[in-house]
């Protein structure tokens, strides 16, 4: 790759616009990769990212869901996460975070998504680091050794294959390891964003009787329906009387309320009107809160006397994505993942930001 130069958007500092840079592309690392032609979506974290709600290393690239071709392997970088050959050319798709492997989560815990010491492409990676591309909104990334890579699913598109690009993996781990879905239940979701709408798609994948959608705007759930995704769906952003919204999704997952309310909205006040969704006995998982939004009130007799497990669910480590790539041709069969994203070239960033930010689009994802 020498002499070769490639483009990334660089979140400078809180509060302000990143900026499209160009760096010099270096050769692919011993056990890793440098993968161009990239797709970066651009998930609801990274807006929280660039307004300074977690403490995170600036400059870097930003951008930590991403699918591209492999250009160039380094030594001992040739096999992917289920022990397949991989060759330039092949499209791929990777996790975002590195597990230390050492920490009590990693070692006595076996719940590598606590590691104390993850190093997360996009995030906690900054330009004075190992290497300035580092982050999925670039033309071009370098994969270090440890990244847990994974050939694209065959058939499916890169479109949508980006269209959960995160938010599949983060509900393989909520919904496959928190909280199951099981069969027959009926599943109320809040968020009608990716996480929202991947929550919704793989309760369905996974037999529930009834997906109810709570979220907004109306946009966004007519898109959902159109897709396939989800049973019914309210609109609660755009309510007059919210209060009366509730009472139509306690109404829709029948007489006793749901048996899981998965919470996708990342609103902390929507923890509290999720609480009085489920049913006596029932489940609360919560994986929308991702990045502190602040407190709420709420309460806490919703929980006692509803009996209520309520779960947390953070973030999903390298294998969890490689269920959703196996997933990807099910998922792409059944709904309609296409229509779910807008595509814009590197240099409109800012548009896509402010696309998502505003909800015009349901997922925005950069081309490099």
């Amino acid at each position: 790759m020498s002499g070769r130069t490639g483009r990334a958007v660089v979140l400078e500092r809180f509060g302000t616009p990143p900026a499209l840079r160009e760096f010099p592309v270096p050769p692919a690392p011993a056990g890793g990769m440098v993968v161009g032609r990239l797709h970066g979506g651009i998930c609801g974290t990274d807006l929280h990212l660039q307004q300074g709600h977690l403490p995170i290393p600036t400059p870097l690239v930003l951008g930590h869901e991403g699918y591209g071709t492999v250009l160039e392997l380094g030594r001992d970088g040739g096999r992917d996460a289920l022990g397949a050959p991989l060759a330039a050319g092949d499209a791929v798709m990777w996790a975002s975070s590195i597990a230390c492997g050492l920490c009590p989560p990693c070692r006595l815990h076996r719940e590598p998504t606590l590691c104390e010491n993850r190093r997360t492409y996009g995030v906690n990676r900054p330009l004075t680091g190992d290497a300035a591309l580092s982050g999925s909104w670039a033309d071009h990334i370098v994969l270090q050794p440890g990244t847990t890579v994974v050939r694209a699913a065959p058939g499916v598109s890169a479109t949508a294959a980006m269209a959960l690009a995160c938010a599949g993996p983060t509900i393989v781990h909520a919904l496959y390891e928190r909280r199951p879905v099981r069969l027959g239940e009926t599943v109320v979701v809040q968020g009608s964003g990716p996480v929202g709408l991947a929550a919704a798609a793989f309760a369905q994948l996974a037999g529930a009787a009834r997906v109810v959608v709570v979220g907004g705007p109306g946009r966004r759930l007519a898109a959902a329906a159109a897709a396939g995704i989800g049973d019914v769906h309210l609109d609660i952003v755009g309510a007059a009387d919210p209060e009366a919204v509730l009472a139509e999704a306690r109404a829709a997952a029948g007489p006793d309320g749901a048996d899981l309310v998965v919470e996708c909205a990342g609103v902390p006040g929507a923890v509290a009107q999720g609480l009085t969704l489920p049913r006596r006995g029932g489940s609360y998982l919560v994986v929308g809160q991702y990045t502190d939004a602040g407190e709420t009130a709420l309460n806490p007799h919703q929980i006692v006397y509803r009996q209520l497990d309520v779960v947390g669910s953070w973030a999903f480590t390298g294998a969890h994505l490689v269920e959703y790539v196996r997933l990807l041709p099910a998922l792409a069969a059944r709904f309609d993942l296409e229509s779910l994203v807008t595509l814009y070239p590197l240099d409109k960033h800012e548009e896509a930001l402010a696309d998502v930010s505003s909800g015009a689009v349901l997922k925005a994802v950069l081309s490099g």
